[in-house]
């Protein structure tokens, strides 16, 4: 007959009792240990994949670029660097990614970051969460002077003839992957701090080319496009252009026109729609202080005799630009000014061909020239300034990229 008395000094079956008992807490202590190790490696896996993300987007990155399309661009660089097995455990936990950019000209950062909330091994128990996150930081490199943005062209950069160009400590650079980005031939000389480009280059060997880097730097990451945030100002009521061959005009937007013979622009802003600026004959092209706005097909043709002096605002909006051709403009732009030609300033065609001739005269005081054009050519001798910090207003243009991570 059982009895409580009985009961209680009894031990059978005690040992299960607090086997049982005990092993609840062990078994809570080892869930939370799966839990926390598959959330480290969870999370390291988000930290791996933000940090290849960041350095991705490093390379395609572009000043101006919508923040958008940086977002986006992470995402896709995001979602490549989890493995698929991953992806697919990940679909329900991955959480709150987002991706940035900041800075200027001097330097760009690209924040990456994201959350992961792992389901808990106990059954009903909250899910356990990490949050990573990753900063890149791009340098946009050295000092350049000359940069042609086609991303495939050959001889993207071309020095020919016998042209001297001189750029002391300044870089050439070309964004073109082709084995010849840049290509000096025939009897060109050529003297830079060095010349960087994303492919090859052809020709740049001692004695014909002295870098002050030794060799080119090729296989590099491409060059910030300088003015890509320079936005071109709205249109304003057509201006009559005076008659005769000799004439000034006032800043504002000249519409529909050839205009040639000897033309001299006050100081300020024009905006061309539609215009060919060719002097002609022995016409010339003269204005200091001034920034030309090439819209909608407009050109300048400047030949060997005709006569080119033409600078840049030092402040305002549009410092240090002299020549903007506007994006999605395909008219090649020529320089090749005669006797005492001086140009100094931004020349920027970045959709268009750059062809410049430099002469004795043109270089003989060495010019604040750079040039950043969908191609450009060389075939005269130019001597072009490093230091122009006054002539740009404080504006900057770097060859190459470095990128590097930081957090």
């Amino acid at each position: 007959m059982f009895t409580l008395r009985g009961f209680w000094p009894s031990e059978r079956g005690n040992f299960a009792m607090a086997t049982a008992i005990a092993m609840l807490p062990i078994m809570v202590v080892v869930a939370g240990a799966i839990d926390l190790t598959g959330t480290s490696d969870d999370a390291a896996q988000l930290q791996n994949s933000l940090d290849a993300a960041g350095l991705a987007v490093g390379t395609k990155y572009l000043p101006g670029m919508a923040a958008s399309d940086v977002e986006a661009l992470g995402l896709t660089f995001f979602a490549a660097n989890l493995s698929l097995a991953d992806q697919q455990e990940y679909a329900d936990s991955v959480s709150a990614f987002s991706a940035s950019a900041s800075g200027g000209p001097s330097a760009y950062y690209i924040s990456l970051s994201s959350s992961i909330n792992r389901p808990s091994f106990i059954n009903g128990a909250a899910p356990w969460p990490a949050h990573r996150s990753a900063t890149v930081k791009m340098n946009p490199g050295a000092q350049a002077c000359v940069l042609a943005l086609d991303p495939h062209a050959s001889a993207a950069v071309s020095l020919q003839g016998s042209t001297d160009v001189s750029m002391s400590s300044c870089v050439i650079a070309a964004n073109s992957d082709a084995s010849d980005a840049v290509s000096r031939g025939g009897s060109a000389q050529i003297s830079a701090g060095c010349v960087s480009t994303v492919g090859g280059t052809y020709g740049l060997s001692p004695p014909s080319a002295n870098l002050t880097c030794g060799a080119p730097l090729e296989h590099q990451y491409a060059s910030f496009d300088p003015l890509a945030d320079v936005v071109p100002p709205p249109n304003t009521l057509c201006l009559p252009v005076p008659n005769g061959k000799t004439y000034t005009l006032s800043p504002g937007t000249y519409c529909d026109k050839t205009l040639s013979g000897n033309i001299t622009l006050n100081p300020g802003v024009y905006i061309f729609r539609g215009v060919t600026l060719k002097p002609g004959g022995n016409g010339s092209l003269t204005g200091q202080g001034v920034t030309l706005f090439l819209m909608e097909g407009s050109q300048i043709t400047i030949n060997a005799n005709e006569q080119v002096n033409l600078s840049p605002p030092t402040s305002g909006p549009y410092a240090g630009i002299t020549i903007f051709e506007n994006r999605g403009n395909t008219s090649a732009l020529t320089l090749n000014g005669g006797a005492n030609s001086v140009i100094s300033g931004f020349v920027y065609a970045p959709d268009a061909a750059i062809s410049f001739a430099g002469n004795s005269d043109m270089s003989g005081q060495g010019d604040c020239l750079r040039f950043v054009g969908l191609t450009v050519q060389m075939t005269g001798n130019s001597s072009i300034k490093t230091d122009c910090t006054a002539v740009f207003g404080n504006r900057e243009m770097y060859a190459s990229r470095l990128i590097t991570l930081v957090k």
